[in-house]
């Protein structure tokens, strides 16, 4: 009787799970793991190669480029870059798109940053047409705009001058950065503007002292977007400029590209030194890129 009414003995062993135990759950996540890595891998390589093929063609003679059986140079020819920055006029060019990119990118990131403050935190009529203007005017191709740009610069005086270049990347480069500023500012809590309101910080003031500060991965994210893009643009300075030194660094490239004289080892060199800058800008600047993209797409 009193083996009947005493309870069972507890088992030993656990239960199992029905997922089983966390060696096989890793065991069974480890395949497709490997697949993501060496899928994201191959995508690397694939970005690579045409990298390492213009940095190896870059240090070739013509011969060994044309016959391109070897993709190590023998030996480098150092010479080519020397060629590139002489024949190229980069000497001329590299200054202007110097300072076509830094008065854009300043230009864009005040404008944006008050523009994209202003439809995230104040309320007024017509808010939200205006951000709905703003992604259609996205949508429409920046070559489609440049007849109306270069008519309205031409009635303006600007044609043909730095200071008319430089408002029209300005304004290209507005609709998306206001946008990406607009969605940094809305995820800030509100709290620090009440405090500061309750503090007697006018708008502008906490603005520029609270909010503007918190803002800076945004900011970073939206000067090397515009800075690649303006560093990059070449179709709106042909149209607009008929003095072929006002020119940005794109123009030097054009140099190279004859079909009765082909130097395409100088053009790889060429290429190379017109993308280097914005390259290390990216370089130094580009942890900041993916927290303020990220920051601005949580509303």
């Amino acid at each position: 009787m009193n083996t009947l009414l005493d309870p069972a003995p507890e088992s030993k062993t656990a239960p199992t799970s029905k997922q089983g135990s966390p060696r096989r759950r890793r065991n069974r996540l480890r395949g497709p793991r490997v697949a993501l890595y060496a899928l994201l891998i191959a995508g690397a390589l694939e970005a690579l190669v045409p990298v390492l093929w213009v940095l190896s063609g870059s240090l070739q003679s013509a011969e060994q480029l044309y016959k391109g059986t070897d993709p190590i140079p023998r030996p480098f020819e150092w010479g080519n870059f020397a060629t590139a920055w002489n024949e190229g006029g980069f000497s001329q060019y590299l200054p202007n798109s110097l300072l076509y990119t830094a008065t854009a990118v300043v230009g864009i990131l005040i404008i944006a940053s008050l523009a994209g403050y202003a439809l995230a935190r104040i309320e007024f009529p017509g808010r939200s047409a205006i951000v709905g203007a703003i992604l259609v005017i996205m949508i429409i191709p920046l070559p489609a705009s440049f007849i109306a740009q270069y008519k309205l610069l031409i009635t303006l005086g600007l044609a043909n001058t730095r200071i008319g270049y430089i408002l029209v990347l300005i304004a290209g480069g507005l609709p998306i950065s206001i946008l990406i500023m607009r969605g940094f500012f809305a995820s800030q809590p509100k709290e620090l503007e009440e405090a500061a309101a309750i503090d007697g910080a006018s708008l502008l003031g906490t603005f520029w002292r609270i909010i503007l500060p918190l803002a800076k991965p945004g900011l970073v994210a939206v000067a090397v977007i515009q800075a690649m893009g303006v560093w990059n643009e070449y179709l709106m300075g042909l149209v607009l400029f008929n003095d072929s030194s006002l020119m940005p660094i794109q123009r030097g490239l054009t140099n190279f590209v004859s079909a009765e004289s082909p130097q395409q080892q100088i053009l790889l060199a060429a290429s190379i030194i017109a993308v280097l800058p914005i390259v290390v800008f990216y370089a130094i600047a580009q942890r900041h890129i993916i927290s303020g993209l990220s920051a601005g797409a949580l509303k």
